[in-house]
């Protein structure tokens, strides 16, 4: 079982929409995905049609339990999301209060990766949508994560949350034995702007290697797949979001056979 967080400590940046994307991907290629919503908004929770203001299981009772010492079995706290393949423990707002509850209890920053262990028969695929802010829950979710995705909107705003994501991981990584591997997802892109083309740019050239090839392209297709409660790469799979994603997805199962340093792929786009 391999397991990818998606965070940034910026909105707006297409966080939700590739963990939905890349998951949708996954489904079709016959992977069992569990998604986790860690994120107190609960956007990704939204997405399938399910209320963050009204259920209090999913991940926030996960906290609970194991604040409390008490037993409990992941597949229990899981929801379908009515995609077959593609499970989901669901984000409640009141997980927000949790850094409060939890400030004087030890032993907090691995309950996700303790309850990964549990089901990493079931599943293939994790991927965790991170709340935008340092604390238990995003602790929780690098400190689980084999590999960091950084969505980051090609916008020069969007710079400043790169930077304060980079640091999080930085600190987060000296914890961790042999760092954390960790790719920074250009995402809206939009190709007609100078901002867009200047700030990819930039990327590339202050983070190098670090920084995927390609590009996620601006697509309103998206805002189409949210309203249907479906993935755009599971409805239409040919449109260039999906495409794009698709790519994604070949770089992180094979990095080094499918993409190379020296190529460029947002010119598809």
């Amino acid at each position: 079982m391999r397991v990818w967080a998606v965070a940034n400590q910026k909105g707006g940046v297409g966080k939700t929409t590739t963990a939905v994307s890349l998951a949708g991907l996954l489904a079709q290629n016959k992977k069992k995905v569990l998604l986790l919503d860690l994120d107190p908004h609960g956007s990704l929770t939204s997405y399938f049609r399910y209320d963050p203001e009204a259920d209090l299981s999913g991940g926030y009772a996960l906290f609970q339990l194991k604040a409390r010492g008490e037993q409990y079995a992941l597949p229990e706290l899981v929801q379908p999301t009515g995609i077959e393949g593609i499970d989901l423990l669901c984000a409640s707002t009141a997980m927000a209060t949790l850094d409060r509850q939890l400030s004087t209890q030890g032993g907090m920053g691995l309950v996700v990766a303790d309850a990964l262990k549990t089901v990493s028969a079931q599943y293939d695929r994790v991927i965790i949508d991170c709340p935008p802010m340092l604390g238990v829950l995003m602790v929780n979710a690098l400190a689980a994560c084999e590999h960091l995705l950084i969505p980051v909107q090609t916008e020069f705003l969007a710079l400043k949350g790169l930077e304060r994501m980079l640091r999080t991981v930085s600190r987060v990584a000296r914890s961790r034995f042999g760092g954390l591997k960790h790719t920074i997802v250009p995402t809206l892109f939009d190709r007609r702007t100078r901002a867009s083309l200047d700030t990819l740019r930039q990327i590339r050239r202050d983070y190098g290697d670090h920084v995927w090839r390609g590009v996620i392209p601006v697509d309103t297709k998206f805002r189409e797949a949210s309203k249907s409660a479906i993935p755009l790469t599971t409805m239409q799979p040919r449109a260039r979001g999906s495409r794009a994603y698709t790519l994604l997805l070949e770089w992180l199962e094979e990095p080094e056979s499918k993409f190379s340093k020296e190529r460029s792929y947002d010119t598809a786009f």
